[in-house]
């Protein structure tokens, strides 16, 4: 059983995490300092370094649990999936949302700064690689796709590599003509890939 202080330093590293999610939203990585976090997530400086002592130590948690919100979202949207033809197009509208939203342009702050960052980037490396490894794994979940068939696995990174593409181009102007119209042929492709 929890303590009430055991509960109390998890409930204040939510709050930590959350805000730094947020601020990395709000803010970009340029605006989101330690103290701005402290203060957005209504802590004292004191129990911000108790928990993460370091900007980076606090932004490689909040990654994790930025991909794991991410997930948690995806997964529960998930659970009104069609089965049959539609699923492919309704998977595809939700990984293209996902890529497009507040928490994917989050975690590109991070990696834009981790580029010229050798501490943040080793750090994030790793953590990348299991999120990107989760998050296809996902992907084949939700497609309910066989990926020992060919062509199957690479269709699939194909997708996940399209998505962060899009999300970029969706970062400066509002790219929703152009990602609509590419996103209709990717969706039957990968369709026949699956299917076939």
């Amino acid at each position: 059983m929890r303590t009430p202080q055991q509960e109390r330093s998890r409930a204040t590293q939510a709050r930590l995490l959350d805000a730094t999610v947020d601020s990395l939203v709000d803010l970009g990585w340029a605006g989101t300092t330690t103290t701005v976090i402290a203060e957005r997530a209504g802590v004292s400086r004191g129990a911000q370094l108790h928990h993460y002592p370091t900007k980076a130590t606090l932004v490689m948690a909040a990654v994790e649990h930025l991909a794991d919100r991410r997930a948690a979202e995806i997964r529960a949207e998930a659970a009104t999936l069609p089965r049959g033809e539609r699923r492919v197009d309704r998977v595809i509208d939700m990984l293209a949302a996902a890529f497009t939203g507040p928490l994917y342009a989050a975690a590109l702050e991070v990696w834009v700064a981790a580029r010229t960052d050798p501490e943040l980037r080793t750090a994030l490396v790793p953590v990348e690689a299991r999120v990107g490894r989760e998050m296809h794994r996902l992907t084949i979940e939700l497609l309910d796709a066989d990926e020992r068939r060919p062509g199957v696995r690479e269709s699939v990174q194909a997708t996940l590599d399209l998505m962060r593409g899009l999300g970029v181009a969706n970062l400066l102007s509002d790219d929703a003509a152009r990602r609509t119209a590419l996103l209709r042929e990717w969706k039957r492709h990968l369709a026949a890939v699956i299917r076939d």
